[in-house]
C-alpha cells in the first residue's frame, strides 16, 4: 500500500508525526480543507499528467484553489494536458487516485512545483492514501524532494 511506504519515508526523515490520518476520505481539496479546517489554497494537490513523448508521469504540485492553465501547460511541456487514468497512476506513479503525492513515486515520474505554492506558509499534500495528509512548510517540501523543477502552469 502506498500510504505505508509514504509513512516509512516520513519516519526515516523524523517527520512521521506530521502525517494526519482520517477515518474517511479527504480525496478532494474541499474535503481535505474541511477536515483540516484550513483554506482550500493550503491543500497542495498533486496533479498527474501523461508525458506523451516519454510515456511517463508529470506530477505537478499546486495550491488547491488553482486550475491548470492549458496555454501555460502547452508552452511549458510542448503538449496538451492529458491527465493519467487510474490504471496509469498506479503503473507510472505508484499511488492511487485521491492519494497522489510527490513522495515515494516511481523513478520515471517527474516532479514539478507550481509557483502558486509560494503563496502559503503551510501546505497539506496527500500522504499516499485517500484519507491522509501531511503538514509541511514549502521549505520542508523542497527538502524532502530529491529532484524537482519550479514551473508556472496554473491560474485562479
Amino acid at each position: 500500500m502506498s500510504f505505508e511506504k509514504v509513512r516509512e519515508f516520513f519516519k526515516s526523515k523524523n517527520l512521521e508525526d506530521r502525517i494526519v490520518l482520517f477515518d474517511d476520505s479527504t480525496a478532494t481539496v474541499k474535503l481535505a480543507a474541511e477536515k483540516l479546517n484550513v483554506k482550500e489554497s493550503q491543500i497542495a494537490k498533486t496533479l498527474a499528467f501523461k508525458d506523451e513523448k516519454e510515456n511517463q508521469a508529470l506530477l505537478i504540485v499546486a495550491l488547491g484553489d488553482r486550475k491548470i492553465d492549458n496555454r501555460k501547460f502547452k508552452e511549458t511541456f510542448k503538449q496538451k494536458a492529458k491527465m493519467l487514468s487510474r490504471e496509469e497512476l498506479l503503473e507510472l506513479v505508484g499511488h492511487e487516485a485521491g492519494g497522489v503525492c510527490p513522495f515515494v513515486v516511481k523513478d520515471s515520474a517527474k516532479i514539478y512545483l507550481d509557483e502558486s505554492l509560494h503563496e502559503e506558509e503551510v501546505i497539506y499534500p496527500a500522504a499516499g492514501s485517500v484519507n491522509s495528509t501531511v503538514r509541511l512548510s514549502l521549505e520542508e517540501l523542497e527538502g524532502l524532494l530529491e529532484d524537482y523543477q519550479w514551473i508556472d502552469v496554473t491560474k485562479k
